[in-house]
């Protein structure tokens, strides 16, 4: 089978070039020696050194007590792709302008298939390791910011994407587990306009997030959400919160050059 599916691949060098990427994402920052690299990608280290050479040559890779890490020009073509989103630098002053968000933890979020993909966070206080920091991915089903994206989708997609059991981790005992409990909380998201996560990602974690639908179709829609952690979060101040996050989504919306 791993043959037939290298025949039909057009480029498998690219192919496990990507995959090691991944790979050493996932072991966030802890060393991979060659033979682990190899085992992972099912592959012979001959071939394996191959790619990993090359990857180390473009500044991809890195050598680091005894093993691989990923390299400094992954930072570089992070930064590139995150500069194409001017919403990302309109974010981070809004955040500090505003006399609610200012002091709290607010992150932009987009969605992959199942999953949400950080790409900013505004820190009010102190950095909380609770949540999510940039890069990082969560169940899109379980968090405010997936949730808000999700509701963007018509119900029957989000039944396609969400067939397996498996994609309802059980984080908490708040843990959403079913598409059905799913489509309830989507449905509750579009009425109000705002998703909400009372603890379940972690208990200590309440999230409120809204959506900002892409304006073209070249464009990416993501969600901004507040995380609220370790505080009481009562109707009043989950009202003031959902507003408060509401109208950073508005602003996100609009033109930043309207007169392009």
């Amino acid at each position: 089978m791993a043959g037939d599916q290298t025949e039909r691949d057009p480029a498998p060098a690219v192919t496990r070039a990507l995959a090691i990427l991944d790979i050493l994402a996932d072991a966030a920052g802890s060393p991979m020696s060659l033979s682990e690299l190899a085992r992972a990608l099912g592959a012979a280290k001959s071939s394996t050194l191959n790619v990993c050479s090359a990857l180390e040559a473009g500044r991809l890779l890195q050598r680091r007590d005894g093993g691989y890490v990923l390299g400094r020009r992954t930072v570089e073509l992070g930064g590139a792709y995150l500069s194409t989103f001017d919403q990302v630098r309109e974010f981070y002053r809004l955040c500090a302008e505003s006399p609610v968000l200012s002091h709290e933890l607010v992150q932009i979020a987009i969605l992959d298939g199942t999953e949400v993909l950080y790409l900013a966070r505004h820190e009010g206080r102190a950095p909380l390791r609770l949540s999510a920091g940039i890069g990082d991915r969560f169940p899109a089903a379980l968090t405010a910011v997936g949730n808000a994206l999700l509701a963007l989708l018509p119900p029957e997609e989000v039944a396609v994407r969400f067939s397996r059991t498996e994609l309802f981790p059980h984080r908490t005992d708040r843990s959403i587990t079913s598409l059905e409990q799913l489509q309830q909380k989507l449905a509750l998201a579009r009425e109000r306009g705002v998703a909400i996560d009372e603890g379940g990602v972690h208990p200590a974690v309440v999230g409120i997030a809204a959506a900002v639908p892409a304006r073209q179709p070249a464009e990416t829609s993501f969600a901004v959400g507040v995380s609220l952690v370790g505080v009481d979060a009562d109707d009043a101040l989950l009202s003031t919160m959902a507003d408060a996050v509401v109208g950073l989504a508005r602003e996100l919306s609009k033109p930043l050059h309207p007169d392009a």
